[in-house]
């Protein structure tokens, strides 16, 4: 047998927000004064309270293996706060404490899905779900939702992409790259057909604490026993508590779901690290100031974003609901002229603004959208400014 690959590995496309965030940091490297939009992950550190536990854990050796699905003392305050914050009933056997959000996902995935099973992504979409359903031998089904929708799937869409094959659908809010949220109505009537169909719910809510417009976002697993029933909610520490280099991400589901987890994990990865658990027990149960205050900077960040941005020719935008992105249409800008070369393509967008403008944003393509751009106001203020300027130069000279 010759030296192959994987087709199913090869078929996995590598993260263009990885790799823009890549370059952005080499050119910073050679000196270049680069403003990088493509974050996706906050700038605050992580809270001081959180890098004392971690700490206190390495001081007191905390540093063997762990149970595979996460200690018993931070499944069960992942399982209170599930309960008090969220109105899930998940119990602390349900929690499976990961090692990251993506990682939370792959055994989801693998877990429920058998080879050909159908899983229903929302487009615009986070652009790693279709490759981690691939890999675990599933089918992504994408559904278009346009500007008219608010970039959100609705019922009747969802119970016409259902098939035979339907194992599960992913639901996002707040959603990545759009900050759009789904309202109590919208998640009921979504509810209504999910019950319906016998599917599974993904309900990726890593941005739930990140919300700038009334009330926190509603988990459609709380909305009764029957939709909970059909509900994998997950969920990390990497966004509210900006421990994204942590690695720690956790879900509640169906027990036998859960139980299935875990026994992947065990072989997978032993357990999450022991020194972030801890941190992770203390972000919980300690004090949440910082993650009030982090929202407060993130909401003044955003509104100056915007205010900016409708003032701007060839690109439009919807206010954003929560998470710390917007997503930013350029359906406008392409086909235009730039220095006698026409811009065709969000790739081409993108690629002027970092080589000519030293300017780093997301081109969406691979998000599901290929006349958007996405760009993360979790920088300063003072390089928000500065990168608006250098955008807002760049359509200017569009003719």
């Amino acid at each position: 047998m010759s030296l192959t690959l994987s087709e199913k590995a090869l078929s996995v496309k590598p993260s263009s927000t990885l790799a823009i965030t890549a370059k952005a940091k080499a050119l910073r490297a050679e000196g270049k004064d680069v403003v990088g939009f493509g974050a996706g992950e906050p700038d605050f550190a992580t809270p001081e309270n959180i890098c004392n536990a971690a700490v206190k854990a390495i001081t007191d050796g905390f540093t063997k293996y762990t149970a595979a699905p996460g200690t018993p003392e931070l499944r069960k305050a992942v399982s209170d706060k599930f309960k008090t914050v969220n109105g899930l009933k998940y119990e602390p056997e349900q929690v499976i404490i990961s090692n990251g959000g993506k990682h939370a996902l792959t055994d989801v995935f693998e877990a429920i899905l058998n080879p050909g099973d159908e899983v229903i992504i929302p487009t615009p979409f986070w652009l790693s779900y279709p490759e981690i359903v691939k890999l675990a031998g599933g089918v992504p089904v994408f559904v278009r939702c346009d500007v008219n929708d608010n970039y959100k799937i609705s019922a009747e869409k969802l119970a016409a992409a259902c098939t035979e094959k339907t194992k599960a659908f992913i639901l996002n809010s707040p959603n990545n790259p759009t900050g759009m949220v789904y309202s109590k109505d919208e998640l009921e009537s979504l509810a209504k057909v999910i019950v319906e169909k016998d599917i599974y719910v993904i309900a990726d809510e890593i941005y739930e604490y990140l919300f700038y417009e009334g009330s926190a976002p509603v988990s459609i697993g709380s909305l009764n026993d029957e939709i909970l029933a059909h509900t994998i909610t997950c969920n990390g520490m990497a966004k509210s508590y900006s421990m994204t280099g942590w690695r720690i991400g956790y879900t509640g589901a169906p027990l036998a779901v859960a139980k299935v987890m875990s026994s992947i994990q065990s072989h997978q990865t032993s357990n999450p690290n022991s020194i972030a658990q801890m941190a992770s027990l203390e972000a919980l149960t300690g004090p949440q100031n910082s993650v009030s205050e982090m929202r407060a900077q993130f909401k003044k960040r955003l509104d100056y974003m915007y205010d900016r941005i409708v003032k701007m020719p060839h690109v439009s935008a919807l206010k954003p609901q929560g998470a710390f992105y917007v997503f930013l249409d350029i359906s406008e800008a392409l086909g235009l002229s730039y220095k006698g070369n026409k811009v065709e393509t969000c790739g081409e967008f993108a690629r002027i603004l970092i080589e000519e403008y030293n300017t780093a944003v997301i081109p969406c393509a691979d998000f599901g959208f290929a006349d958007h751009i996405r760009l993360s106001y979790a920088i300063s203020m003072e390089q928000i400014e500065k990168g608006l300027d250098r955008i807002e130069a760049f359509l200017k000279s569009l003719q």
